[in-house]
Formats: C-alpha cells, structure tokens, sequence
C-alpha cells in the first residue's frame, strides 16, 4: 500500500531551488564574513590570542543552538525555522566591523554563529524530507551549493577588499542576504514540507522520539561527520602553512592548496547524486573515506609541492559526500533531531581539527600531524563499513 505525495512534482522541483539558494546563501555569507577577519581584527586592535578567543563566538553560539533549533523545526516546520534564520544570518553578518573591542566582538559573533548554526540544522532537516519525498540521493546537491556559495563569498570579498571598508562590504552582504530571503523564501514557506511515500523504508519517516538503537545510530553517522569536518577545519587552517615551510612553496603557490581541496570537494559533490545511485550509501562511504585517507597520506608525506597539491584534490574529492550522506542518513532516522546532533558532532570536528593538528605538530612535525587527517578518514570507512546492517 502506498500513500501519495502530499506535494505536488513541481512544487518539488521549485523547493528544491529554494533550498538549494539557501545553501548558497549560507556558504556565500559566512565566506564574505571570513576574508574580512584580517581587516576587522586591525579595526579592534585585538592580538592574535585575543582574536582567537573572539573567533571562538562563532562556535559557541551554533553548538548551544544547533540542539535547541531541532526542537523548533519540529514544533514550528523546518520551512519556517529556515527563513527566520537566513534574515538573522543576514543581518548579524553586519555587525563585527561595528565593533571596536575583542569582547564585543566576540559578543556579536555569538549572534552570527546562533544564526549560523540554526540555519544549517534547518535547512538540511527541509533537504532530508525533500530526499525522502524525491526518493533519490540529491543531499550532496545541496552541500555542492555551499560550496559554490562560499568560493562565490571568497572570490567576490577578494575583489572588493581594496576598495570597501568591511562595514559596507558586509553591510551588502546583509543587503544581498534579505533580497535572496525574500524571494526564496516565499517559495519555501509557500509550500509545505513534503511527506514521503510509505514504501520508503521507516527511517524515513523521522521518528520524533528516537530509541536508545535510533539514538546510537545517529551518533554514528555524527562520528562520520566529525570525521569528516576534522579534515575540512584542519586543511583550511594548516595546509597552506604545510606546504610553505614544509615544501618550500613561495606563499602564492602556498595558497592554492586549499583552494584545490576545496574544488576537488565541489566536484564531487556535484557527481555526488549519481555516485550515490550507482554504488548507494554505505559503498560511498567507505570509498569515499578510503580515498580520503590515502589522498592525505600524499598530501602530507608527499616530497614535492605538486604531489602534495593532487593529495589535497584526492583528499577533497573523497570527503566531499561523506558530511552529507551522514546528515541526511541521521535525519531519517530521527528528524530534525538527528540532524542536529549529527551537526553538532560534525561542527564539534571543524572546531577540534585545527587546534589538534597544532598540538601534533609542536609533539612531532606538521607532515605527521596531518596524518591525523588519513586516520580519521580512515575511521569514518570503517564506522560505516561495521554499521553497514544496522544503518539500513
């Protein structure tokens, strides 16, 4: 027996758009924000360590949040949670450059991750009811939008850096995210979050109150995303430095190796979808990481500049669906609430790997540091490769 959609075809193609915008959206907001951190830290007179503590605002306020935000996706719909937050995104990027102290600025960053983190666990739990109702694997879709979104952010804060001060470049920002909201999201709260059919297997239907077994197994797929988010936070934050100082590379080059991390995972999500249809979940999981460990161990080990940089592309392209196919396996198994803790722990990840990967590197050297980056990949494979009967 089957029970129909309750949305109709095209009104799933029209909110697959809008999500996908939303996505964009967030990547292309937070990436302005962030190249416009060396310019804001000269405006407050912060030091380096006072900075980093400020920074750590951004943290905090999507961890607190991130919970507390799958609560209300199910009491007010994940469609609504998700416009509410995109115009809290939008209007707290403005505020760090109207700062003028390391404290205040970490006041307001605690704003800018609150909005930060809620949207992200909103829009993937709309994306995963979206998944389910579609019945195909679109969830890297989604996160390739990201993606794009954030190279956009980049590239367009690079170019305007010389010529705007940080507080008209993020004030556009805020200018730029409201138009978008505004028009995606009347498409969004237009039409209603879709049901998916019942012969879809029961995790889709996202249990309210996951058991202790649900609730074990979203953990799981939150160590999957740790994971991969270590990996992520610790080549944003140490690649560059790896093949500088390590490899010798003069600082242009130098800067071009998280750019190729970051294009190898744009590609793969991409052909994510189909990757997806042609091997399912489990096998991209476990290639996905296996691909990932062997990639770093290039990129770290690597004698050469360009060794190093296709180990950086290997890596990129082997994390890129591991993030998104372990929040959307979460949230059907548990709702917004699956996605939240699968955030969360993701999130967790990004924060844990850079500072990790500096310790080890004071312990030993940065090459072998990051080789904690192979292990974990390493690890995610494994995870999914022992859960593979319980996770389906």
């Amino acid at each position: 027996m089957r029970t129909r959609i309750t949305v109709p075809d095209d009104s799933l193609t029209r909110l697959r758009i809008a999500l996908t915008v939303f996505f964009a959206l967030d990547g292309f907001v937070f990436a302005g924000w962030v190249v416009r951190i060396p310019a804001i830290k000269e405006r407050t007179g912060a030091s380096a360590s006072a900075l980093g503590l400020a920074l750590l605002g951004v943290s905090a306020g999507a961890v607190i949040t991130m919970m507390l935000t799958g609560r209300l996706c199910r009491r007010y719909g994940t469609h609504r949670v998700t416009v509410v937050c995109a115009v809290l995104l939008s209007l707290s990027v403005a505020l760090p450059p109207l700062t003028h102290s390391a404290v205040t600025l970490g006041a307001v960053l605690l704003i800018f991750g609150a909005a930060y983190g809620s949207i992200n666990v909103a829009f993937n739990s709309a994306a995963v009811d979206l998944v389910g109702a579609l019945r195909r694997p679109i969830m890297p879709s989604f996160h390739a939008a990201f993606s794009l979104g954030g190279m956009l952010g980049a590239g367009l804060g690079g170019l305007v850096a010389g010529a705007l001060s940080p507080t008209r470049h993020l004030f556009g920002l805020t200018v730029i995210g409201l138009l978008v909201t505004a028009v995606a999201g009347r498409t969004l709260l237009r039409i209603p979050a879709p049901t998916p059919s019942q012969d879809v297997p029961r995790q889709a239907s996202a249990p309210r109150s996951p058991g202790s077994r649900t609730r074990g197994l979203v953990v799981t797929f939150g160590l999957i995303a740790l994971c991969t988010a270590y990996g992520e936070g610790a080549l944003a934050d140490w690649s560059a430095l790896h093949l500088e100082h390590d490899l010798d590379a003069t600082p242009g080059v130098a800067a071009v190796g998280y750019s190729c991390f970051a294009l190898a995972m744009t590609i793969g999500r991409l052909t994510g979808t189909r990757l997806l249809e042609r091997l399912g979940q489990t096998r991209t999981l476990v290639g996905g990481g296996a691909t990932a460990a062997l990639g770093m161990l290039l990129g770290a080990l690597a004698p050469s500049v360009w060794a190093a940089l296709l180990g950086f592309m290997i890596t990129g392209l082997g994390l890129a669906n591991l993030f998104p196919v372990a929040v959307e396996r979460a949230g059907r198994l548990a709702g917004p609430d699956g996605v939240a803790i699968a955030s969360t722990l993701g999130y967790g990840g990004m924060l844990l790997g850079p500072p990790a990967i500096g310790f080890m590197a004071d312990w030993f050297s940065l090459p072998a540091a990051l080789t904690s980056v192979a292990a974990l990949a390493a690890t995610a494979a494994v995870i999914a490769l022992l859960t593979r009967r319980a996770a389906g």
